[in-house]
């Protein structure tokens, strides 16, 4: 053992983790802290410019690499900044470690400078947290907290560490063993249950998986290809799914639900068994959730029980991890087949399937020369496809034409907020993620208003010499809400027009020439921050654009200035089933 202060255990602990580096920010509780980090090296800290930036890094770090990512805040404003972040990372099943700096201990409770009840305030969306009272508890708490995180459904721990606790000595020993009797994660799925849907898959006609995060948080996305070919089953993922099966692999349906593909939809409307891995049914997927899957036998395997049948009932619930439960479903099928069981035959099922992708595929309008946001996803797709390259979105239409566009064809390579939609979380994520593999080429597919709320990253990307490239769909709107208000709220574009100043005419709805001018101006904001800025308007500019930012050193940014009232389509309105799903503004009459 070695007697150190609490700060220093702290950073011994992380060390003991295979933590190699932290995004945050210091204030006054956290200096015992800063002062450690700063007497060593083994640990490298990023210091964000904003917190919740520091918890988006974090998450973008962790889907990457699938490792824990860790982000530190101060007390008070400095932690409850973190809580988009964190609330992000639960929604999605992230592990992240967050560390927040809290107030001495005989003060708590007192509403001293700069307290907050940081434990109480993200009770709903963590799987733990922890309030460090005794400076002996806090190596226990460091090793249970990665544990958690990491096990079982991934999430969000909170270690939250008053500032006489960073202080007081310890006599450091990191412990060897974990005793946590209340938290055992089921990993193998109950045998019974697994034959029986080994059994369900035999005898469909028409089966269809539907997989989402849970396959790529398991790593069980060769699993889940070799099972999909084995039996012959098309796949249609969730937006937190993209890049577990390639995109050109022939069985591969594409995104589903509100602004999935139309053959993904259709699939998962006329089959008669959905194979449901790693998901949760959520609203975006199922629309209406009294016409979803009527009459379907469901198969639904989760790590987490809380999600079986919670939204649907599931004839077939098995409980376990997914790359165990895809290896043993496997397994099951090859015995089946062994003594000669029958199976029925997925001819015809395919043959529907080939037939749905060619005549409803992915389309949109052109526009002559100019640009058409789909095109430039499409570029970056095309440009990008021999590289090892990640793509972190926006939220908005920017992620919806990034998730039908872009051609994902590895698991971690498509990062992007589903649950909770956090705008912003493009940038901060690509930070995170290209500090975790270092090698890739990270691509940001945002919006101008979503980007806009974080702009201040690109401080963080510039200083770094991060070669992140940064595409920004500048349609001069908050685009997807302004999609909504065209097509259901009669064109009154209240509040969604980024260019509306003053003079601007009371009730305006459609771009005009007179339009004000754009505030700001992203290529003088990128050159603001020593970073390069590109700005195209023709069609013609888009590939050399790309290629430039693509052998740029350190960060670059592209303002697209796109079709400003595009839209994007397939969408299911709100509330409405995916039986009804618009193909184009022309379905709506």
């Amino acid at each position: 053992m070695k007697k150190m202060t609490g700060a220093e255990a702290l950073l011994k602990s992380l060390e003991e983790e295979g933590v190699d580096i932290v995004f945050g920010i210091p204030g006054g509780v956290l200096l015992p802290i800063y002062e450690a980090i700063y007497k060593q090296d083994k640990i490298k800290h990023i210091l964000m410019r904003h917190e919740q930036c520091a918890a988006h890094a974090a998450d973008g770090y962790a889907r990457a690499t699938g490792k824990a990512g860790v982000c530190i805040a101060t007390s008070g404003p400095g932690a409850t900044n973190l809580v988009t972040g964190i609330a992000n990372a639960y929604m999605d099943s992230v592990p992240i470690i967050a560390i927040t700096g809290q107030v001495v201990t005989p003060v708590l409770g007192t509403d001293a400078f700069q307290e907050a009840d940081i434990t109480g305030i993200t009770l709903p969306i963590v799987k733990h947290s922890y309030l460090v009272k005794d400076v002996n508890d806090l190596p226990k708490a460091i090793k249970e907290a990665f544990h958690i995180a990491l096990t079982g459904r991934p999430g969000p721990v909170l270690i939250d560490i008053p500032k006489d606790i960073t202080t007081a000595m310890i006599d450091f020993k990191y412990p060897e063993k974990l005793e946590l009797p209340g938290y055992k994660p089921t990993y193998k799925g109950h045998p019974k249950q697994v034959k029986q849907a080994a059994k369900a898959i035999m005898e469909s006609k028409k089966p269809v998986i539907y997989a989402g995060g849970g396959i790529i948080a398991s790593d069980a996305s060769k699993e889940l290809v070799q099972l999909a070919e084995m039996a012959k089953i098309p796949v249609t993922t969730t937006l937190m799914g993209i890049g577990m099966i390639p995109s050109d692999n022939k069985l591969a349906l594409g995104m589903l639900g509100m602004h999935g593909t139309q053959y993904a939809n259709k699939a998962i409307i006329n089959n008669d068994l959905i194979i449901a891995l790693g998901v949760r049914f959520d609203d975006r997927v199922t629309g209406k959730l009294s016409q979803f899957a009527q009459g379907i036998k469901i198969i639904h395997v989760d790590i987490d029980p809380a999600e079986i049948s919670k939204n649907i009932e599931a004839m077939i619930p098995v409980v376990g991890n997914a790359k165990d439960v895809l290896t043993a479903l496997a397994k099951e099928i090859s015995k089946f087949r062994e003594k000669g069981e029958k199976e029925e035959s997925k001819k015809a099922w395919l043959d529907q399937i080939a037939k749905w992708k060619k005549e409803f595929p992915l389309s949109y309008e052109t526009s002559g020369n100019g640009v058409n946001p789909q095109f430039v996803v499409e570029e970056i797709s095309r440009l990008t496809g021999k590289k090892d390259t990640i793509i972190t979105t926006g939220v908005g239409q920017n992620q919806m034409w990034a998730a039908q566009y872009y051609n994902a064809k590895k698991p971690r390579s498509f990062i992007s907020s589903g649950g909770l939609g956090t705008m912003g979380f493009g940038l901060p994520s690509a930070i995170g993620a290209q500090f975790g593999r270092p090698d890739s080429t990270v691509w940001v597919i945002d919006g101008d208003g979503s980007f806009q709320m974080v702009s201040q990253e690109l401080a963080t990307a510039t200083i770094n010499d991060l070669p992140i490239n940064i595409a920004i769909l500048n349609n001069g709107y908050l685009g997807m809400v302004r999609q909504w208000q065209q097509l259901f709220f009669g064109k009154n574009y209240s509040q969604t027009c980024l260019r509306a100043d003053e003079t601007c005419p009371v009730g305006c709805s459609q771009p005009i020439d007179e339009c004000p001018k754009y505030v700001p101006d992203f290529v003088k904001l990128a050159e603001a921050y020593c970073a390069k800025g590109i700005r195209v308007s023709k069609k013609d500019e888009v590939e050399p654009a790309i290629k430039e930012a693509m052998k740029t050193k350190g960060p670059t940014l592209i303002d697209f200035c796109v079709a400003r009232e595009e839209n994007v389509f397939p969408m299911v309105p709100a509330g409405a089933s995916l039986h009804e799903m618009i193909a184009s503004e022309e379905d709506l009459g």
